[in-house]
Formats: C-alpha cells, structure tokens, sequence
C-alpha cells in the first residue's frame, strides 16, 4: 500500500493560495536534454504517454534545436510524430522548444500548436547560450514569435537566469523585469521565469514578482521555474503562489539541468511538488501514484535511482 492510498499527506489549505495549479511538466525536453547518454526515441515516446496518463496535462515534448548543440534531442523530428496524438486523445499540450525561424519552421511542418522560445536575463548566459547579446537574441525571436502568432500557435517565452548568474553573480530585478517586457511585448502569451542555477529564495522571488506587476506584467501571464541546488526550489514555488501564480514548471523525477550552466542542477521534482500542493489542498489532476512509477520506470531506463525524494519514498529506494 503506497502512501496516498493512506490519506497521506493529510490536505490543509492555507489561506491565499490557489486553488488550482497547471504543471508544466519539462522532463521528456528539460530533463533528458542534459543526460550524457542518448535515451531512445521510442523510450521517450512512452515517457510522454505515461506522463499524460499520469494526469499531466502540459509536457514539453522536445527541442527543434540543432542537433549540434542539443544532440540528445536530435530525433525530435522522429519523436514528435509519435505523440502528437495525445493533443487529439487527451488535450494535452505538447510544446517545443524552437530557437529560430529554422526551428519553427521544423515545428510546423510537424504541426506542433504550442512552442516556446528562449531568452537570458544576462549577457554572459546569452552569449553561453546563444552566442549573442541578450539584445541580439531578443531581436531574433522577434519574427520567430511573430510567424508563430501568425498561425494561431500559443507561445511560451523562457527567461534563464533571473536570480543569479554563474558568471555575473546577482541578477538586478530591473534587469529582469525589462527582458520580460520586451518578450511580453513581441507576443508572448506567457513567460517562465527561470531560476537556473537555484540560488533563489522566497523574498527574491516576492520581490520580482511585485517588480513585474509593477512595470503592468500580469501574474496570470507568469509561470516559474525553480531548480533545486540549495534546497530552495518549494521553499520558491510556495512564494510564488502565495503571490498568485498558478503555473509550475516542473521535471519527472527531477531530472535536469542546464548544458551550458554547469551548476544548475536538478529541477524542481514533480512529484516533490504534487506532494505538497496536494498538501495544501490544491488540485493539479495529477495521480502521484501513476506519475511515481514513471519516474521509477525512467530511472530504471536512466540505470540510476530518482533524486526525488518523493520518488524514493514511495517507492521505498534508499
């Protein structure tokens, strides 16, 4: 008997949250894209389909960038193909990464209706990332999210390193807040807002939340991505849904990183998170017991354990 099937964790709300939380769910394109091996396109074809009937009804199914760069994500050509269905049969959104008009225009061809670009709050990351200037980069995605609005498709702007910088050390929050309104202002319908090499914490994430709100950046237009390298991902996540966001990135098992940020580690764990949403007595439509077993199951894929802790427990794995 696993724990949910307990009761356990016993649900109390607490005032002045939401009473609802939409996942978006990054392990089939965030979490494989750092593994040093190349898992199998029919492997992650069938971590998408679990992950949907897992009750995950947003999941990033891969990255049109160029093979070159992202290699583990090079079959995303052959993948997409295989899960596009999904849309049709269950309504989930299936979202790609692209980088430019040459990856959106892979994208569609495929008929993907949901895409997502990705920007940098700094120079260095920028030009780690994208090898231009955070203004170049801005100025690229320009047509990109133009085209894609162009042919109804909804489109999601990443913003790496919104709290701290590898290189540059603390991120100002005017910084922050001006790439977010440039990528709100070529069309974006909503921003994810990446803390990528985890050194966030609760009153940081506040007060870019309130300077977001202050320069008229809607909540409901934000999502947050937390990464988990001193501990503070939930500690995050709880923050920004006391200040009303109702989006959460999050990654199956916590798979993840970042290629070109060596200290970023993990993502924010799936399953930590349903834990304790579910805790707090906010829906997410996710069955913690499906989403558990596969992450078990991509492990055993992976050939290493889950850093989830909540994968661990319930899965009883030391």
């Amino acid at each position: 008997m696993t724990t949910p099937e307990l009761g356990l964790p016993m649900a109390v709300p607490a005032d002045g949250l939401p009473a609802h939380v939409r996942i978006h769910e990054v392990g089939a394109r965030d979490g494989l894209q750092n593994e040093k091996a190349t898992v199998p396109t029919e492997t992650k074809a069938e971590f998408v389909r679990r992950l949907a009937d897992a009750g995950l009804t947003t999941i990033e199914a891969t990255s049109f960038v160029h093979p070159k760069w992202v290699p583990q994500l090079a079959d995303a050509e052959d993948l997409f193909p295989l899960v596009r269905d999904l849309g049709d049969l269950s309504g989930t959104a299936l979202p790609v990464l692209v980088p430019n008009e040459r990856g959106l225009d892979r994208a569609l061809a495929l008929g993907a209706t949901r895409i997502a670009v990705f920007a940098s709050a700094t120079e260095s990351f920028a030009k780690a990332n994208l090898n231009r200037t955070v203004d170049e980069a801005l100025a690229m995605f320009e047509p990109v999210v133009a085209r894609a609005k162009a042919q109804d498709a909804h489109v999601r702007g990443y913003l790496s390193m919104c709290f701290g910088d590898p290189w540059e050390g603390p991120v100002p929050v005017p910084q922050v807040v001006r790439v977010c309104r440039a990528l709100l202002d070529m069309g974006c319908d909503e921003l994810s807002l990446g803390d990528t090499i985890g050194v966030a914490t609760p009153g940081h994430v506040r007060a870019l939340l309130t300077a977001l709100n202050q320069q008229v950046i809607p909540t409901p237009s934000l999502g947050v991505h937390f990464h988990d390298t001193y501990g503070q991902a939930l500690s995050n996540t709880l923050a920004a849904l006391q200040h009303g966001v109702t989006t959460v990135d999050a990654s199956a098992g916590g798979l993840g990183g970042c290629p070109y940020a060596k200290s970023a580690t993990g993502n924010l764990a799936t399953e930590d998170l349903v834990w304790m949403l579910t805790g707090l007595g906010i829906d997410t439509g996710v069955d913690l017991d499906r989403l558990t077993a596969t992450s078990v199951w991509m492990a055993e894929q992976l050939g290493r354990p889950s850093p989830s802790r909540t994968v661990r427990a319930l899965s009883h794995q030391e």
